[in-house]
């Protein structure tokens, strides 16, 4: 390490401070960000901070680091930076990301960390025009990543509101009835749709369209999780077969690609643990409910996650589905108060599903396919971004990568 890196404990580079409580009968609307320990959660009408910030978790979710370009407003649950002593926020917003925050941990159920002990944690810092350099470096990466996910949301959208419009509100049935031509539809594609309604269990729908369950339309499996006292059928190496959990859903996009567990093949062997195959739906229906993506590639799920398998010849798509699946109203499964209570794999193979005409449905994936290929190209992109800056991030921070290397290295990524 080289003489310009100062070396020192935490406390000796900023300040960090515990937020302030701002209970909901409080809050007004505005445009200051509330951030809790998980992210921004809210807004406020006043901050209680200037920005730049750098925000922690104190209590709760811990080891997220937020940057937060204005001025805004700390919730309790959370640890900010009060004074920065002279360093670049942004380059402290990645060196806390490198910082082991579970070592300084309570061990509670419910984790929380303690400022003081915070302060004690050791690390090297260079000096503020190499911060800089770090920060704009690492700072390029996290907007390109963005833009990607940008454009992924803008291209999931426009996938939704045709579902919308075909399969939801059936503008181009509606419009027949009228007498008029559909919007944006050329008129052969306008002839696949009926020009009139009929009763159904899900009410009125166009006529000659079928309704069914999921496990009509697929086979329903439902994952496993190995017993966790025997913690050798579990990973961390890529080489083994993707583990899905609710929370690894949380953290994709449409796609399913990355977990942050693996399973041995001894364990799916033994534990009879379905694989799921690639493109392929998964849904959560234990805890959090509703949460939908596809798979990329083989892998396996816990046992809160469904998967709908489609036969080789199926008449709806596996984008058709995730669309279905994710514009879906949970909340009718259950007639009680608790959706969590009445969701389970009974529920889960009889959720309904509209079954258009086989021409509807051929007209209705040649317009999304493109869409969902370019996603799924998109997604893979950036997580090969989040890869790099990942990898970067540590050995930039800590001085082992000089910016020379980092640079070429990011230029090849994003050429």
């Amino acid at each position: 390490m080289s003489s310009e890196w100062q070396f020192g404990k935490l406390g000796d580079f900023i300040e960090l401070k515990r937020g302030y409580d701002l209970p909901q009968a409080k809050r007004t609307s505005g445009p200051f960000p509330l951030v809790s320990s998980s992210g921004v959660s809210d807004c406020h009408s006043v901050p209680m901070v200037r920005g730049p910030g750098v925000v922690t978790g104190r209590y709760g979710t811990i080891g997220q680091v937020y940057f937060v370009e204005d001025d805004f407003w700390p919730l309790n649950t959370t640890l900010y930076v009060r004074d920065f002593k002279g360093n670049d926020p942004k380059f402290i917003s990645y060196f806390l990301k490198t910082v082991d925050f579970f070592a300084y941990s309570d061990k509670a159920a419910v984790p929380g960390v303690n400022r003081n002990h915070l302060h004690e944690a050791l690390g090297a810092i260079p000096d503020l025009p190499t911060q800089q350099e770090i920060a704009r470096t690492l700072g390029v990466l996290d907007d390109r990543i963005a833009l990607l996910r940008e454009t992924n949301a803008t291209l999931e959208a426009i996938a939704q509101a045709l579902f919308k419009s075909w399969f939801v509100d059936f503008d181009p049935v509606r419009a027949r009835m009228e007498g008029r031509a559909p919007e944006g539809m050329d008129e052969a594609t306008a002839a696949l749709f009926p020009d009139g309604f009929e009763d159904s269990e899900l009410g009125l729908v166009p006529k000659g369209w079928a309704t069914r369950t999921m496990a009509d339309i697929s086979t329903v499996g439902i994952g496993k999780t190995p017993p966790r006292k025997e913690q050798h059928w579990f990973s961390e190496d890529p080489s083994d077969v993707r583990w899905v959990s609710i929370r690894d859903m949380g953290a994709v996009g449409v796609y399913a690609a990355v977990t942050s567990e693996f399973l041995k093949k001894e364990a799916i062997e033994k534990f009879n643990i379905r694989r799921v195959p690639d493109n392929t739906v998964l849904m959560s229906f234990k805890m959090t409910i509703g949460r939908v993506a596809i798979t990329d590639g083989e892998m396996t799920t816990n046992e809160a996650i469904a998967h709908f398998k489609l036969a080789p010849d199926a008449q709806l798509s596996t984008e058709y589905i995730y669309l279905h699946l994710k514009q879906f109203d949970f909340s009718t499964l259950s007639s009680t108060s608790s959706i969590a209570d009445a969701v389970n794999s009974k529920t889960v193979r009889e959720i309904p599903i509209l079954m258009p005409s086989l021409e509807g449905l051929t007209a209705f994936q040649s317009q999304v396919a493109a869409l969902f290929a370019k996603l799924k190209n998109t997604e893979q992109h950036a997580q090969t971004l989040v890869t790099l800056r990942d990898t970067l991030l540590p050995r930039l921070i800590s001085g082992q990568l000089r910016l020379p290397e980092a640079e070429a290295l990011l230029e090849e990524a994003c050429a």
